[in-house]
């Protein structure tokens, strides 16, 4: 992927906005009729005055301006709240272009009797394939693929820059490519345009650099909770999959962000769910079973859609660089061809998901679907269509679900609960365990169903599907996709898996003399003969340490303090203290140039447990990357 082109440095994007308000302050005047020069006109009374009022209100805004940058953080949550109402905006023009694009090129039901027939089928997605690679590769190149990976790498190596021609691009390449039936959905989409939209407002207000990074990702969640109605699963998924702390700044700004854009998207569409979930109840407590079982089958389908996505990718990656252009009319025409006989794999599939949940299928056509979806949207997205993987996944998990809600409906009804239940918990289970996004799909399964008490369902079935995912898959679907295209970006799964070395895996047990303030200087003294370690701890009563060296103390002696208290002549600075549970990463950011810092129990701070020096650090990390070498070979 090659770096989008960014604002020279001395165009006015080039400078943070505080520097460059700074400079309009001062308002120019030098241009203004003077009344006292002559041999010129006089300005009528009338035209000074209008003069003057324009001078006054170009300095007052400016005033303001420069005010504002003078607090670019609480600006920027106000920013928030302006992105979360353009991103909502465009979310909703993106999701009545995708309905009123479908109609003109399908017709009102692809399933129906009086829809399309067998010939527009086929080749609308075909033709639609050949212009959404010519748009693509001339036009609009950066809208290729996964607007995670794209979001991702904006932030983390082009500094928040995404250009707003990929925004209007992928509006208007991934219309034409769900509305024309290919296999894909429009969440990650709308979370790309929605951290377009955030980096353009944040040059355009010529914020500093840093913000500008971070301005990303809340656009990416307006988009997002926009496309899902569901602000919560948002901002989960964007902490999890693109941030990847949990900072109270960013945390802030992307809640303000995912709520505004929700409430925009309501004002147009309504306040309906996602989905119509029938009431649900647990009918029997061996129904967990089923649920267990959902998880396992949750799991084994999520890897075989990576598996099998990875290998039509690597197969499609290898042809002649000249097949680009019909790469996607051939995934098209496939997928058509799919859809003579089950036309439901053909775009996002919504309203077949609502048809899942109200048992409208019989079981071996649900699988058939799911399976079916999976291999559809593997050429999708190997064919370089623009689109998102989210709306596959859930529509993939809702079959499983309903499959297995309409085997246990068939053989052990008395222990069966609603259908829409078991499709529902199929959705996030194929989240957690192809998205690999656990706390999302949990979230996201409660405000789609607006129902609490399915969360412990919800809960098994995710946790063992993203089990098995995470056992058989080290690497997440997303990590996959940004290795393939050469960039090395930070994987948030590893990072949260990685096990973190605490100050109690490096200390070591506290050994020779240790003083106490209270002590006289002559009797600390005394005590050196036997002693090789300098500095020496010294402990107050108040649970404060400190450091002294043995020159410190003689010196003293021989100045003739023997007799007062140590505490005159130890230094006023206080050594850092550490608790065993707490990580190394701050020890080494506590430790600076001491040689060592004492680690000491929670409940009395006087109560020495352990010495830790930098020594120590380097060796329990030098230890644990062998561990971990070795557990890898």
């Amino acid at each position: 992927m090659s770096e989008p082109p960014r604002p020279a440095r001395t165009s006015p994007e080039g400078e943070p906005w505080s520097a460059q308000s700074s400079l309009r302050t001062q308002v120019e005047t030098e241009d203004l009729p003077d009344s006292s020069a002559g041999g010129t006109p006089r300005a009528s009374p009338d035209e000074t005055f209008a003069l003057r009022v324009q001078a006054a209100v170009l300095d007052a805004f400016e005033r303001a301006r420069a005010g504002l940058s003078m607090r670019e953080d609480n600006f920027f949550l106000l920013l928030s709240v302006i992105i979360g109402l353009f991103a909502g905006l465009a979310v909703v023009c993106f999701r009545i272009s995708i309905d009123y694009t479908r109609l003109w090129l399908l017709g009102s039901g692809i399933d129906s009797v009086t829809g399309p027939g067998p010939v527009r089928i086929v080749l609308v997605p075909t033709a639609a394939g050949l212009l959404l690679a010519f748009v693509v590769l001339r036009i609009f190149p950066r809208v290729k693929g996964s607007g995670v990976t794209q979001t991702k790498s904006a932030v983390y190596i082009y500094d928040g820059y995404i250009p707003f021609d990929t925004v209007i691009g992928k509006f208007l390449t991934c219309a034409l490519a769900i509305g024309s039936g290919q296999s894909l959905g429009p969440e990650d989409p709308s979370l790309q345009m929605g951290a377009g939209i955030a980096s353009a407002l944040g040059r355009r207000l010529h914020l500093s650099r840093e913000k500008v990074r971070l301005i990303a990702p809340v656009g990416a969640a307006a988009g997002l909770a926009a496309a899902f109605n569901a602000p919560i699963a948002a901002v989960l998924f964007v902490v999890e999959e693109v941030i990847g702390t949990w900072s109270a700044g960013i945390l802030g700004a992307v809640v303000l962000a995912a709520v505004a854009a929700v409430v925009v998207m309501r004002l147009f569409l309504g306040a309906e769910p996602l989905f119509q979930i029938p009431p649900y109840s647990m009918a029997h407590a061996s129904e967990l079973l089923s649920y267990a079982a959902l998880g396992v089958l949750g799991g084994i389908t999520s890897l075989i859609f990576v598996k099998l996505l990875r290998l039509v990718r690597s197969r499609v990656r290898s042809l002649p660089r000249w097949t680009l252009y019909v790469q996607p009319a051939l995934a098209g025409m496939i997928i058509g061809g799919i859809g003579l006989r089950f036309p439901q794999i053909m775009g996002a599939g919504y309203e077949y998901i609502d048809q899942a949940m109200h048992g409208q299928f019989f079981w071996r056509t649900l699988v058939a679907l799911a399976l079916l979806k999976v291999l559809a949207t593997s050429l999708s997205i190997s064919s370089g269509a623009p689109g998102g993987m989210f709306a596959p996944a859930l529509f993939v998990g809702s079959m499983v679900g309903a499959a297995v809600g309409s085997v246990q409906h068939q053989f052990f009804p008395g222990a069966a609960g609603p259908l829409g239940a078991y499709a529902l918990v199929g959705m996030g289970t194929l989240f957690a365990g192809f998205l690999r996004a656990p706390m999302t799909s949990v979230f996201m399964v409660l405000e789609v169903s607006g129902n609490y008490s399915i969360i412990l369902p919800v809960i098994i079935s995710n946790a063992i599907a993203y089990v098995i995912a995470r056992r058989f898959q080290e690497t997440p679907i997303f990590d996959l996709m940004t290795r393939e295209e050469g960039l090395d970006l930070p994987s948030m799964e590893e990072g949260r898996e990685q096990t973190a070395l605490l100050v109690e895996n490096a200390m070591r047990k506290p050994v020779g003399l240790i003083l106490k303030a209270s002590d006289t200087v002559g009797d600390a003294a005394s005590r050196l003969a036997d002693m090789t370690e300098d500095p020496l701890l010294v402990s107050y009563d108040t649970g404060r340490w400190t450091l002294v060296y043995k020159n410190t103390l003689l010196e003293a002696v021989k100045a003739g303090k023997a007799g007062q208290p140590l505490s005159s002549i130890l230094p006023n600075t206080r050594l850092p203290r550490l608790h065993p549970d707490q990580s190394l990463d701050l020890a080494l950011r506590l430790i600076r140039d001491a040689p060592f810092l004492p680690v000491v129990h929670r409940a009395d701070a006087r109560h020495l447990v352990g010495l830790l020096s930098l020594d120590d650090i380097l060796t329990a990390y030098r230890r644990a990357s062998i561990i971990k070498s070795t557990a890898a070979e």
